[in-house]
């Protein structure tokens, strides 16, 4: 299959290339920093290209089997348009080319539920915080990215992730349509389960969450290797 990665210098999209080539796939990766990208392969095309730029975007679309987006920013105070910017360029671009297979990066924020391992901090303090407050403006675009998505006449999921995390290769992950009840996804299965979607008919048009369910790290871990991480 000719896949399109957006987003693919990010630690997920890292993966999810790697993963595609493993599998067979021709990937073509398309980044802003095409020079900072490490992998090399001979199935591998590593575009530069700004999925807001829709001259870009349509050229990188053509001739492509399926996209698959792992589009990433940091939360922040100021608006963020960068995922429905994004996504309005590539399904207008898909519509042009008949591309039809779409799968996109969402979050399970964009809907916060109570988890039954979270807990009274994670439920009631730091769940809320997140997504209410310290990445409103992120997920409010998520939001309007799901909304154009579904919108769309193409063969599209939403695949939502809980709190991503680090480890060296995929597991044996839950993939469930809507809410995935866990607090946690390693970012290969995240790339695993973009992969697996493609592939099963079940997920067409569909919102899936996706969760680990083993090594998971513990909320002061997550706290420290990620969030603060990022900071």
């Amino acid at each position: 299959m000719r896949i399109a990665v957006f987003g693919a210098n990010g630690p997920t999209g890292r993966l999810l290339t790697d993963q595609a080539l493993a599998a067979g796939h021709q990937v073509a990766a398309i980044t802003r920093r095409p020079e900072s990208f490490p992998l090399r392969h001979d199935r591998l095309e590593v575009i530069g290209a700004d999925v807001l730029d829709p001259v870009a975007v349509d050229g990188v679309v053509a001739e492509r089997d399926a996209v698959l987006s792992t589009l990433g920013v940091p939360a922040g105070k100021e608006p963020i348009s960068t995922y429905s910017r994004g996504v309005t360029n590539i399904v207008a671009a898909m519509k042009r080319h008949g591309v039809r297979r779409l799968a996109v990066v969402s979050s399970s924020g964009v809907a916060p539920r109570s988890y039954s391992d979270g807990g009274f901090l994670f439920n009631r303090v730091l769940l809320p915080y997140v997504t209410r407050v310290l990445g409103k403006t992120l997920y409010d675009d998520m939001r309007r990215m799901e909304a154009l998505v579904r919108a769309s006449d193409l063969d599209w999921t939403i695949v939502r992730p809980s709190g991503l995390y680090h480890l060296p290769s995929a597991t044996d992950y839950t993939l469930v349509e809507e809410h995935a009840d866990g607090r946690f996804t390693a970012r290969a299965d995240l790339a695993a389960s973009l992969l697996a979607v493609l592939d099963d008919d079940r997920y067409l048009r569909t919102t899936v969450g996706v969760i680990t369910t083993v090594d998971n790290p513990s909320l002061l871990q997550w706290i420290r290797r990620e969030a603060l991480a990022k900071s």
